[in-house]
């Protein structure tokens, strides 16, 4: 494992590297609004990627790696999403097929800056839907542009909710909650044969 820092417009972020042998594509995960990049679900499919040779980095964001726990706005985290991913394909992934993903907050990041990020597919961890109790505030629109193949992993009693499959979405549901704490085995698997699968066609 490799830990680099890496300038952003609003500050430095973090990147934690984990090569895999084969290195036939890199997957950017991010983390949650409170959290970080040592959570189960993230260490499971960072696990599952790199059983299918995709390199991972998992990306911390610069207002966590300043010891703060709010997250930043919006388009803040979004900057800085794309000025780390641009920073690793140039150092460390040039040439490679870029997977954005990320648990929760992380998640819906990466469905906004895909298009712009250039990447071939976005896995989301936890996609909060919606606040709990609170459907009406629905961030579906986010997912629903996403143009490239997405697999959501998401927990069967997720207050958060629960998306529903679309033209080019996969969901696959796992016990547990919105923390995907139960089942990092079949998270990993999940992932794994995922990778494979979608970047079959990429040589």
């Amino acid at each position: 494992m490799t830990t680099i820092t890496v300038d952003t417009p609003h500050g430095p972020a973090r990147a934690e590297l984990h090569t895999a042998e084969e290195g036939r594509a890199a997957l950017l995960l991010g983390h949650g609004a409170g959290g970080g990049v040592g959570a189960p679900d993230l260490v499971a499919a960072t696990r599952g990627a790199r059983a299918a040779g995709v390199h991972v980095a998992l990306v911390e964001q610069p207002y966590r790696v300043a010891g703060r726990r709010a997250p930043a706005p919006a388009h803040q985290l979004d900057t800085a999403w794309l000025a780390v991913a641009e920073a690793l394909c140039d150092a460390w992934f040039d040439d490679l097929p870029l997977v954005f993903g990320g648990r929760s907050s992380g998640g819906r990041v990466a469905c906004r800056t895909s298009a712009d990020g250039q990447a071939v597919a976005v896995l989301c961890l936890a996609f909060p839907v919606h606040p709990p109790g609170r459907p009406d505030k629905t961030r579906m629109p986010e997912l629903d542009a996403v143009t490239v193949p997405v697999l959501v992993v998401q927990g069967e009693n997720d207050p958060f909710g629960m998306p529903g499959a679309g033209a080019h979405r996969e969901i696959a549901v796992f016990p547990g909650d919105h923390s995907l704490r139960r089942d990092a085995t079949g998270i990993a698997t999940a992932v794994e044969e995922w990778l494979n699968r979608i970047l079959r066609p990429l040589g």
